[in-house]
């Protein structure tokens, strides 16, 4: 359940080959980004309801980005760009892994889409400031968590609204994310580092340090019956909404 990862000045070169190799089959969900496919659509509900909340848009709007820029860091393959321009948005993606971003502009240019993606430290990109900036589930990935953020709050513009999502650091995501998911096979071993997942009481300090305030967490969580959803579980995983403070 993870991506590569972009910041400043914090990009592990092991973390960005890793998910580099992964590039050729981001976009087939039976691969070995499967995981990533079945998460996507949850962190999608969640953002379309943030954007909808902060931006007090029409809920029934196919394009509530419209007129909005987007800026998703550590986007890999561009599993997440691709539905946030699909909603309006102009969406630039950024990813340590050049392969990831070549991979996601072929993507982008057979579907249609005119999305910008480059690849490096984001703060040498000048890339300016952005409605929306999201990045998930990369955090847990970089060397410098607090230098991170603070890259991605100087690139969300006055009044816009950023989306993050990182596993917790709890037993229930060593056994199961980690334990698991790797030692099945359903996550590429290596991806997750268990000391590196972020709680949720860590993320908002981290935040309120680059002058960002956390909205209310939410769980993602996995049943036999639901599979991946929405929940007041954090215990594995968890989605949240920051703004300036």
């Amino acid at each position: 359940m993870a991506k590569a990862t972009v910041t400043n000045a914090t990009i592990r070169p092991a973390e960005a080959e890793h998910f580099g190799k992964l590039a050729a089959d981001w976009w087939d969900p039976q691969g070995s980004s499967a995981m990533l496919h079945k998460l996507n659509p949850v962190r999608l509900a969640f953002l379309r309801d943030a954007v909808d909340r902060h931006w007090q848009g029409d809920t029934a709007s196919v394009k509530p980005l419209a007129g909005k820029t987007a800026l998703d860091v550590g986007c890999g393959a561009g599993l997440l760009c691709e539905p946030m321009a699909r909603l309006g948005a102009l969406v630039t993606g950024v990813d340590a892994a050049a392969e990831n971003a070549a991979a996601a502009q072929a993507h982008a240019e057979g579907a249609g889409l005119a999305i910008d993606y480059r690849h490096g430290e984001l703060s040498a990109l000048g890339l300016g400031q952005f409605d929306l900036v999201t990045s998930m589930e990369v955090i847990e990935h970089v060397e410098d968590k607090a230098a991170f953020l603070r890259g991605l709050a100087q690139h969300l513009a006055p009044g816009g609204l950023m989306v993050l999502s990182t596993p917790n650091r709890t037993l229930a995501s060593r056994t199961l994310l980690i334990g698991a998911a790797e030692g099945l096979g359903m996550v590429p071993r290596g991806t997750h580092h268990w000391e590196d997942f972020v709680t949720p009481d860590e993320l908002r300090e981290l935040l309120a340090e680059g002058g960002l305030a956390m909205g209310e967490p939410k769980g993602i969580a996995w049943s036999v019956g639901k599979g991946l959803h929405l929940s007041g579980d954090m215990s594995l995983n968890y989605i949240v909404t920051a703004t300036q403070a």
